[in-house]
């Protein structure tokens, strides 16, 4: 049986990565479990692969779990997607995002294609490389950062009380003069 050895690098500023090794039979969710655990992370978050192109562009997503609601389709899931089945080139590049908020992101490339050592469990690591990042390292981004605010939110509420036409809706002068 083959065995895919990818280098995982993960985003960070200083050079960090682990190469695993897993089965062609192994599915996403091995991986998932994999790269989870080489890099000390909890796993309580949801996470996604993408499979790739030479540029490191966002293809065809395998997601954590089945997002399919009734009669419309949703992408892959990890569970049923086999390795093998992602393959397409002895270079296949892919990205992994992890939670979502923080947005850790991996990539992923394909560096060796051996055949499987019943000496070892699969998936496994096989080379480390410099110091993971602590999980609760990474800041959640405030919805607000990079927007500058020039108006109070006092002046936003009166601009919309002033673009109230009493020409065209009448006045509450006399709140006898309605029927409730």
């Amino acid at each position: 049986m083959k065995a895919y050895k990818f280098r995982v690098v993960i985003d960070t500023d200083e050079d960090v990565f682990r190469d695993i090794v897993i089965l062609e039979n192994q599915n996403f969710e091995d991986l998932h479990f994999a790269v989870i655990h080489a890099f000390g992370f909890e796993g309580d978050q949801m996470a996604s692969f993408y499979m790739s192109n030479e540029e490191w562009e966002k293809g065809e997503e395998i997601g954590l779990m089945d997002m399919s609601f009734g009669d419309e389709k949703g992408p892959k899931d990890m569970i049923s997607t086999d390795i093998e089945s992602q393959i397409e080139s002895k270079h296949q590049k892919i990205l992994y995002v992890y939670d979502f908020l923080k947005m850790w992101i991996f990539y992923l490339e394909l560096i060796e294609i051996i055949k499987e050592d019943t000496n070892y469990a699969y998936p496994h690591v096989t080379l480390n490389f410099g110091e993971s990042p602590d999980e609760n390292s990474k800041i959640i981004p405030e919805l607000t950062d990079g927007m500058t605010q020039e108006k109070s939110l006092e002046d936003d509420i009166n601009d919309v009380f002033n673009e109230f036409n009493e020409d065209e809706f009448g006045s509450f002068d006399n709140i006898d003069d309605y029927d409730f």
